[in-house]
């Protein structure tokens, strides 16, 4: 078999397993555009008080520490302990600043609660994508027939209540339609409207989900924010190097015909 060959038949075979995995990750639903910043200290700082109080009761992030995102953040000690910091551990004392982000959460009983226990969120920033985070905080309805009285279109027959909802409201989903002939396959796609209000506008609930994606997609990878960085250095440096190398292999090579 060719080399082409053989390449053209990995791509194929390996297309048969991503291909539907990646379809079916976000229920049909399109994704909607995070269009975050993870430049953006305030959007983080924001995204990490979200995350706190409306996130970390029943979500870790087991492989995050607060006193490295208060680095990042470009907040104290201090600032992280008066106002990201509300647990203890199981001797009761005081969580530290050195600490990771973990809960005291039961994991059984949040499993009879939920049917599953809540996943730990440090790398769900990688593993589903910022526009995927932003369009699922975003597509939640009402749906009596759950047991949280919710639903999702991104992630259809989810086991979590709809913890923004206070600040969102609560969604009405309106079913796709045929086209006018009948066309099911061309039909547009499901939409929400609030019927309920939250105290937010939609706008604002919108920066509150762009911010608390910012967050996760921050925490799952911190690095980001100073590789580029890195790599303009490091290209730097190889390009004053190739400089040198070049007059160094001139002179050794310039008695050679």
């Amino acid at each position: 078999m060719k080399l082409t060959q053989l390449i053209s038949t990995l791509v194929l075979s390996a297309s048969v397993f991503i291909l539907p995995s990646s379809v079916s990750a976000n229920g049909g639903a399109e994704l909607q555009s995070a269009n975050i910043d993870i430049h953006n200290q305030a959007s983080l700082q924001r995204g990490a008080k979200y995350f706190v109080n409306y996130c970390q009761g029943c979500h870790s992030l087991k492989f995050s520490r607060y006193n490295r995102i208060a680095l990042d953040m470009g907040l104290t000690n201090d600032q992280v302990i008066e106002n990201l910091i509300f647990t203890r551990d199981v001797k009761g004392n005081p969580t530290k600043v050195g600490n990771l982000m973990t809960n005291a959460l039961d994991k059984e009983a949040a499993a009879k609660w939920f049917g599953a226990p809540p996943p730990d969120l440090s790398l769900v920033g990688r593993s589903r994508s910022a526009d995927w985070i932003y369009t699922y905080l975003n597509s939640f309805y009402a749906d009596p027939s759950r047991p949280m009285g919710v639903n999702n279109l991104v992630f259809p027959n989810v086991g979590m209540p709809h913890v923004l909802a206070g600040l969102q409201g609560l969604a009405t989903l309106h079913e796709a339609k045929a086209d006018e002939h009948g066309d099911a396959h061309h039909a547009a796609a499901p939409t929400l409207s609030i019927e309920e209000p939250g105290s937010l506008t939609q706008t604002e609930y919108k920066a509150v989900t762009r911010d608390l994606t910012n967050f996760l997609v921050y925490v799952a990878e911190p690095v980001q924010l100073h590789r580029k960085t890195y790599g303009v250095w490091v290209l730097l440096f190889l390009g004053i190097f190739f400089i040198f190398a070049y007059l160094l292999k001139k002179e050794y090579w310039k008695d050679v015909h």
